[in-house]
Formats: structure tokens, C-alpha cells, sequence
């Protein structure tokens, strides 16, 4: 079962959807129906996909730097929160995403003509991966037969943008911070047409060659191999 909505976060962000809160509500009135039974959820695994939005809303809405921290610790803290309240509907296995490093995303590095990454945005998201382990290590510590887990997509997108095609059948990407799809100019975004339905934007010729589809998301061929630098860990 999927509960996800795109561009959501663990509070409401840019997109009128229901905040992470809202959809484990959701998952609780399936539980109240009694459509699965307590051993169908003890033999489930809950996956918790944070991917930022939070942040974006943050910077969008120009809160202050010096308050950074303290809204990092702010979302991580209601996200522990969550992944109890989840295990305590009886799903014994939750697993969270760590930040993948935001200050590699082409929307962030289109200013260095998709060069290098942004450090400071990629130290808030150490920042919040930090808190989520401790988090996580509490967890585990103050609950009897369970696991919380992380998944580490930081160091696995990390690997893949730093392998230089050493390991047989790992992907290497030549840039892999350019994405595949991108608006004509500053003005347009992948898949932007004007008021006359023509296309403002232009695709790659083999999006298999690029790890970023657009401004934020990975292409198949990036979540692949991103999936392959998780596989151990998996």
C-alpha cells in the first residue's frame, strides 16, 4: 500500500496535499476496518520516504538562516514521532530514508553549470541525517522486538557520482549532475510549454546516460544504480 503524495513533507509544504501526520491517519482507518490482521502487519515492513520538502518550503518561504537547526530538529523530532506511531499500529519493521545530499540536485547546482555541488545544503542535510541516526538508535534502544532501520541514500548517491566505473556493472555517469530534462532558460522547468502549447524545454538524447531526469528526481537508470550501492546494505 501506498500512502505517499509527491511533494509532501512531515508538515504541509508548497503542494496542497496531505502532510506525512494525515497519511499515517489513512493507514490507521485501514487498520480500524480490520482489512489486515495483526500478523499480516507484524510480517510488514513500513518504508518512511523524506526527500526535503520540508526544506524547500523552508527556503521558499525565506525563513532565517540562523534558524536552520533548529527547524531541522524540529522535523526530525515529529518524524521519530511517526515512525513510533507506526510501529505502534503493530508494523514491527520501519524503515526511513536518510536525505539524499541536497546540494547536489541540478536545481541547486545549475549555478556552478552543473560542476559541483553545494556544501552548505549538502551540511543541512548531514545535519538532519545526524539527528535521524540518533533518533533511530533511541528508538531501537527504547523498544522490545522491533527494528528501525535507515536507508542511507546520501552516501549511496554519493558513491554513484563519485564511481568512476571501477566496479563491473555499476553505472558511471559522465556529469551526473546535469539533468536530462530541463527548461530553455531560467524561466521554464521540464515539461514547460508557452500559451501556444510549444515546448520550452529540451530532453537529452539517452536518458540512460543521465542519472538526473530533471531539477530533483533521478532517472531509472540513477535510482538503478543507486539501488545497486545500496544492495549491501540491503
Amino acid at each position: 500500500m501506498n500512502f505517499a503524495y509527491g511533494g509532501t513533507g512531515v508538515f504541509p509544504t508548497l503542494v496542497p496535499e496531505p502532510n506525512m501526520t494525515t497519511q499515517i491517519d489513512f493507514f490507521q482507518d485501514i487498520i480500524h476496518e480490520k482489512f489486515y490482521s495483526g500478523s499480516d502487519l507484524h510480517s510488514s515492513l513500513a518504508l518512511v520516504s523524506v526527500a526535503g520538502n520540508d526544506y524547500s518550503k523552508y527556503n521558499a518561504t525565506n525563513g532565517p538562516t540562523q534558524g536552520w537547526q533548529p527547524f531541522i530538529t524540529k522535523v526530525v523530532t515529529q518524524l521519530a514521532m511517526n515512525m513510533k506511531r507506526i510501529h505502534g499500529m503493530g508494523v514491527k519493521k520501519v524503515v526511513v530514508t536518510a536525505l539524499q545530499p541536497l546540494g547536489c540536485l541540478p536545481r541547486i547546482t545549475i549555478t556552478s553549470s552543473f560542476q559541483q555541488c553545494n556544501g552548505t545544503a549538502n551540511e543541512l542535510a548531514s545535519f538532519h541525517n545526524l539527528l535521524l541516526q540518533q533518533a533511530v538508535i533511541k528508538l531501537n534502544n527504547d523498544t522490545k522486538d522491533s527494528t528501525f532501520a535507515i536507508l542511507d541514500l546520501y552516501d549511496a548517491f554519493m558513491a554513484v557520482f563519485k564511481n568512476k566505473g571501477e566496479n563491473p556493472g555499476s553505472s558511471k555517469f559522465e556529469n551526473p549532475l546535469k539533468p536530462c530534462c530541463a527548461g530553455i532558460s531560467t524561466n521554464y522547468s521540464c515539461g514547460s510549454v508557452d500559451a501556444n502549447g510549444a515546448k520550452k524545454y529540451a530532453v537529452c538524447d539517452d536518458p540512460e546516460a543521465a542519472f538526473f531526469w530533471d531539477t530533483v528526481h533521478p532517472t531509472q537508470e540513477g535510482w538503478r544504480a543507486v539501488y545497486s550501492a545500496l544492495l549491501q546494505e540491503l
